[in-house]
């Protein structure tokens, strides 16, 4: 069996908005592709986005790698191209946990409340990853009955996205930035609950601290323009290591 260094990438295993996973020639670990295409309202709004695979694989690798740091499991492996990644093969959990400091999109909208509201404490949402019914709101109950998740899995969940929220809340301070909100995603590995999926600005609510400009896929769904220069801001205000253009 192949080591990690040595791993070919196979078969398509998964095709998403904006990323691809892939099965290697080791069963307990994927290649995940992150593309140049870009969505919006589950799909609607499509566009490719040069660089913007590139600039995502970069900086979720960062992310991950300091949410390691911190203690906190992830399924990222390591860097296996420009656009790709070696993953662990988690079984996915289809819920998404989302933290918010900051009032911003859905949250205003259902609620009548105004952006930029600071949120003290932060808030914790569940919705089921499932774009034909719009990623409905869900709560602890229904994840119990559906048997999406156990009762430790959901406390489990919930206490890793707050850690990951103290974590990141600090590091985007420190470059002048403010983390509004974000969306994880979590699996199963050998009866654990580990970090899945990706943390890029494609899933997430970033501002520039002092003038509230928007830095991440709101730029998109508004039509600002404007996309990848502002991953790239970010990226480079982090510390993110990208390729000298």
């Amino acid at each position: 069996m192949p080591s990690i260094e040595d791993l070919e990438k196979k078969a398509l295993r998964y095709t998403g908005k904006a990323k691809s996973l892939y099965d290697s020639t080791h069963p307990d670990y994927l290649i995940m592709e992150f593309r140049d295409d870009t969505s919006a309202f589950d799909g609607i709004k499509k566009e490719k986005i040069a660089h913007k695979g590139m600039v995502n694989n970069r900086f979720n690798a960062f992310i991950m790698e300091k949410l390691e740091a911190a203690g906190i499991k992830t399924q990222f492996v390591r860097l296996f191209s420009e656009t790709e990644s070696v993953v662990k093969h988690l079984e996915m959990i289809p819920v998404e946990s989302v933290v918010r400091n900051i009032a911003a999109g859905h949250l205003c909208k259902r609620l009548g409340v105004e952006e930029g509201r600071p949120l003290d404490p932060p808030t914790h949402e569940f919705f089921l990853k499932n774009d034909e019914y719009h990623d409905p709101m869900i709560n602890d109950s229904l994840i119990r009955t559906f048997n999406w998740a156990t009762d430790a899995e959901i406390i489990t969940m919930k206490a890793q996205s707050f850690q990951v929220n103290e974590v990141l809340k600090d590091l985007f301070s420190a470059a002048e930035l403010l983390l509004v909100d974000f969306k994880l995603e979590f699996g199963r590995l050998n009866g654990e609950i580990v970090l899945g999926d990706e943390f890029s600005p494609d899933g997430c609510r970033i501002w520039d601290a002092k003038t509230l400009r928007k830095l991440d896929k709101d730029r998109f769904r508004k039509d600002l323009g404007g996309v990848l220069e502002a991953y790239e801001e970010v990226s480079f205000r982090l510390g993110v290591p990208l390729p000298s253009s």
